[in-house]
């Protein structure tokens, strides 16, 4: 009995020797490219070609890379932009999200179930697969190389947002709804003055990942956005690649300046994104 007991003693050891160690090396993972971004936006041209990427730089207090990567790339016109496409996505975005998810929870009619069904079909179709024929609409309305036909792209139906709205929906009571029409309240009143603030935790989780989508959107803004004026940041860190070389310290700079925003942001906020993404992962 006792020699059962320690094979499995040791059998224990083991896997949790082995679970750490994937644990260290998945960690390594992750952080390994950050911390070589970091020190390559340090570097000076001479000696990112004559170092390792893993070596330290020589002095971390050589800010020339994010001098010449901000005003090159023109960043600030590409903050600009992405704030401007931003603020209007994510608004647009939730309203939409949450008035489907509204009509479809509160009223019953045929083809509600056939709608979402339709919407987790599109779940699953990749997007790449049909930018031809989104490009095709977007060129014969005129909306190519404009910011405003950029933003109707993106304000498209947000799957994943759509459903955490209708888990949320679940569990309102109806009674809220019977009560204020009684009282003479419009189905509009009902939902931006009733429904609306109580769906704050969705709309917080709903921003957080439509937010960090729009801010890294890459290829859209390539195909539609093709004038210097309307570059946004993430097209911004392209300037310094081209069929000749990458000037890869000048792209880490850039890197770890858009990061500087969105760090900004989460550390102010990072009470409602934790009790947003917290209360979705309860409500779903």
């Amino acid at each position: 009995m006792s020699e059962i007991n320690e094979k499995k003693s040791i059998g224990s050891i083991a896997f949790s020797i082995f679970k750490y160690l994937m644990l260290i090396a998945g960690s390594l993972v992750a952080v390994i490219p950050v911390v070589v971004c970091v020190f390559t936006a340090f570097k000076t041209e001479e000696e990112y070609q004559s170092t390792s990427a893993l070596t330290l730089p020589k002095n971390f207090l050589y800010f020339e890379n994010f001098k010449v990567a901000f005003k090159q790339a023109n960043m600030a016109r590409g903050f600009l932009n992405t704030a401007i496409v931003l603020v209007v996505v994510l608004v647009a975005s939730v309203l939409i999200g949450a008035m489907l998810a509204y009509v479809l929870n509160r009223f019953k009619f045929v083809g509600n179930g056939l709608i979402r069904n339709l919407f987790m079909f599109a779940a699953l179709l990749p997007g790449i697969a049909m930018q031809v024929t989104i490009y095709q609409i977007m060129n014969a309305l005129g909306l190519i190389n404009h910011l405003y036909g950029y933003m109707i792209c993106l304000m498209g139906t947000d799957i994943i947002s759509i459903y955490i709205f209708l888990q949320f929906f679940e569990n309102l009571p109806v009674s809220l709804d019977e009560s204020a029409i009684i009282d003479g309240c419009t189905y509009f009143g009902v939902f931006f003055k009733i429904l609306l603030p109580l769906l704050k935790p969705a709309i917080m989780t709903s921003v957080v990942l439509k937010g960090v989508g729009v801010y890294n959107e890459y290829y859209a803004s390539s195909l539609y956005l093709q004038s210097k004026e309307l570059k946004t940041i993430s097209t911004a860190l392209y300037t310094f690649t081209g069929p000749y070389g990458s000037q890869y310290n000048y792209i880490c700079a850039g890197v770890l300046i858009t990061i500087i925003p969105i760090l900004i942001i989460f550390l102010v906020f990072q009470k409602q994104v934790y009790g947003g993404l917290a209360a979705g992962a309860v409500k779903g």
